[in-house]
């Protein structure tokens, strides 16, 4: 779906690698016409995508349109900054959501438990980028912060690298702080009104070791579903956030890619988006199995 809706997008390829990144070219059709031949875009579609998936299947899809660099190249140069900003946002988001749910469902209609509803109601009601552009606004307004021009790894300098990426897996992991710690409250509500819940209690069992040791086990099958979905949710949220941040990750990658038509990268990138979301899930299931045997395959 993704070879063919790209192909009906207006905006061609060609015409836009001769007028230049600084607009000024003037291309003739026959100059069109012979850069379209190089790059093989007037061969029939069918055949077009039939070398693409080929190319899938090898890993090897030739090279990106626009830089002429391969394509599996620039994704494996880019794809650690985007492993490391997937991994810092999950981290941060379940510090901050498993104890804000598990407080708010024993604390529950208290001042705490309230507060919880407020924070999850504003990440479930904000999209991420508009949380990044206040985030941004407020650190340059009272902090003289601003985003920095260039990128440094993390094996260059760590410090550094942390102070590029940290505000950016707060802005994203807020989104999915408040859907785990939604989850984790309600879960972990209704394991508490289980019977064993009851008898625990009455044989003298200390409530901390109630809800730490029986409940919370029990009512954490809803909350990796969302984690896991989440986790691959971060993957394409990073398509907006790396653009706010000027993070040149994988996001950032398939954004300049769909502005200059390159084909073969945004059709990748979307192949390999697609096979992430399957991979968890089945990851999902597999889990399920191990945390509750009564669900296990025969």
């Amino acid at each position: 779906m993704i070879f063919w809706l790209m192909r009906i997008l207006p905006g061609d390829v060609a015409t836009l690698i001769l007028i230049g990144p600084d607009g000024q070219g003037q291309p003739t059709p026959e100059d069109v016409a012979r850069l379209k031949e190089q790059l093989g875009l007037n061969q029939p579609l069918v055949l077009q995508w039939a070398d693409w998936m080929l190319g899938m299947m090898t890993l090897d899809v030739g090279p990106s349109l626009w830089s002429g660099q391969p394509v599996f190249d620039e994704l494996f140069r880019r794809l650690p900054l985007t492993v490391q900003l997937g991994i810092m946002t999950t981290v941060t988001s379940l510090l901050i959501a498993i104890p804000m749910g598990i407080i708010a469902a024993v604390k529950r209609n208290s001042w705490m438990d309230y507060a919880s509803r407020i924070f999850v109601l504003g990440g479930l009601s904000i999209p991420s980028f508009w949380v990044s552009v206040l985030t941004i606004l407020a650190l340059v307004t009272y902090f003289d912060w601003t985003p920095p021009l260039g990128y440094v790894s993390l094996t260059e300098d760590p410090f550094v690298n942390f102070q590029q990426l940290i505000w950016a897996a707060l802005a994203l992991g807020y989104i999915q702080a408040a859907l785990v710690a939604r989850m984790t409250r309600s879960s972990l509500l209704e394991v508490m009104r289980e019977d064993y819940i009851r008898t625990a209690r009455a044989k003298g069992v200390r409530d901390r070791n109630v809800v730490m040791k029986h409940a919370l086990k029990n009512s954490m099958l809803p909350v990796i579903t969302v984690v896991g979905i989440g986790l691959a949710n971060i993957i394409g949220g990073t398509v907006i956030i790396e653009t706010i941040w000027n993070l040149p990750g994988v996001g950032r990658f398939m954004v300049d890619a769909i502005n200059h038509r390159d084909y073969p990268v945004v059709q990748t990138l979307t192949f390999i988006f697609a096979l992430i979301f399957a991979l968890t899930n089945l990851f999902i299931d597999l889990v399920y199995g191990v945390l509750d045997p009564r669900i296990r395959l025969e």
